[in-house]
């Protein structure tokens, strides 16, 4: 069974960090592009970062300089480094599993930056 589990949100005050991992089991995780998405209440699911198999990266404007998205294969992880957090950062956060006509989610953890 194809899992994704998200660990590592919180609380945290304004201008803090955050790491988030998510951890996959029963898929071929070199293969697939690793993304983080997130969503806010009331808004629509965006993607935060997206890291490729081949470990090309790119970020949302509104999170770039601040977050760094990794990936390591021998643990089947991917990361999101979260720095100068603010409280628009606020939100669910997702793992996101993508190749050719597949996709998975995990089932979020929650990010809280308090002002």
């Amino acid at each position: 069974q194809v899992q994704l589990v998200e660990s590592g949100g919180g609380l945290v005050q304004a201008g803090g960090s955050l790491r988030l991992s998510c951890k996959t089991s029963e898929i071929t995780f070199s293969f697939y592009t690793m993304a983080w998405y997130r969503q806010a209440p009331g808004k629509q699911r965006e993607l935060a970062a997206r890291i490729t198999s081949g470990g090309s990266t790119n970020y949302a404007d509104s999170v770039k300089g601040r977050f760094t998205i990794s990936r390591d294969n021998a643990k089947n992880t991917v990361y999101l480094q979260m720095n100068s957090l603010k409280p628009e950062d606020t939100a669910v956060y997702y793992c996101n599993a993508e190749r050719t006509y597949l996709t998975w989610w995990g089932q979020g953890t929650q990010v809280t930056v308090s002002s």
